[in-house]
């Protein structure tokens, strides 16, 4: 049965992570992957974190910036460029832009709040 989600840009939000997250899809429907459109604003970098049995795909759509996440650290990123995290791996990303860094966060299997563990403040 196909599913159909549709965007609302009213349903973006803040995180302690410190960038801005927009579910695309993430139900019980789809219990293998989640996809979000996440935004860092120019000069903010996230919080180190990794994600338990959850891998993650940065897709960049807009911006530039710089993630740190295994022998990625220090790599410089920008559009459609596409990063893959392994599950347990720290990561964080710096916006070094003068907009917002904006990217897709591909994540099989899909995102769960309980696998999310908070590495800095």
């Amino acid at each position: 049965m196909a599913n159909l989600f549709t965007f609302d840009p009213t349903s973006e939000f803040d995180t302690e992570e410190r960038c801005f997250i927009n579910e695309l899809s993430n139900s019980n429907k789809d219990e293998e992957c989640s996809i979000a459109l996440a935004r860092v604003e120019p000069g903010v970098t996230t919080q180190v974190h990794s994600l338990s049995d959850t891998v993650e795909r940065y897709v960049i759509i807009e911006g530039t910036g710089r993630i740190e996440s295994g022998s990625l650290t220090g790599q410089d990123v920008k559009r459609f460029d596409t990063v893959i995290i392994p599950a347990d791996e720290p990561q964080s990303i710096t916006n070094t832009g003068k907009q917002d860094l904006v990217f897709l966060c591909v994540c099989t299997g899909r995102f769960q709040p309980e696998n999310y563990l908070k590495l800095s403040d």
